[in-house]
């Protein structure tokens, strides 16, 4: 498996929904999010905490979202975003950005 990529391994890490993933502390990461990254280098996703929408522009790959409540509980899921789009649920305290996956792959419960 690739490393994930530089700028994901310098930010701390959090589980959340049984995955262990980045956290976009700077402004820096959570206005890229994973954006011009390639799939095989994101990891296993990246938690923007503090935000209730996210862009897909310059994405590579359609990402899963989850929106998360004030205390990490999913409110809702938007599966297979593509590139080029908008997602938001303004109830939303943070929101979870993984790369698309088959459902077999996906964390139970998601």
């Amino acid at each position: 498996m690739t490393s994930p990529a530089r700028r994901l391994r310098r930010l701390p890490t959090t589980v959340v929904l049984g995955r262990e993933v980045a956290v976009a502390v700077g402004p820096r990461a959570r206005l890229l999010g994973l954006a011009h990254l390639d799939r095989e280098r994101v990891g296993a996703g990246l938690l923007i905490p503090r935000c209730r929408g996210v862009h897909t522009f310059g994405m590579r790959f359609a990402l899963d979202l989850v929106f998360l409540d004030r205390e990490g509980r999913p409110l809702s899921f938007r599966r297979e975003v593509p590139p080029r789009r908008l997602a938001w649920d303004r109830r939303a305290a943070a929101v979870l950005e993984l790369p698309f996956c088959a459902a077999r792959s996906c964390p139970a419960g998601v």
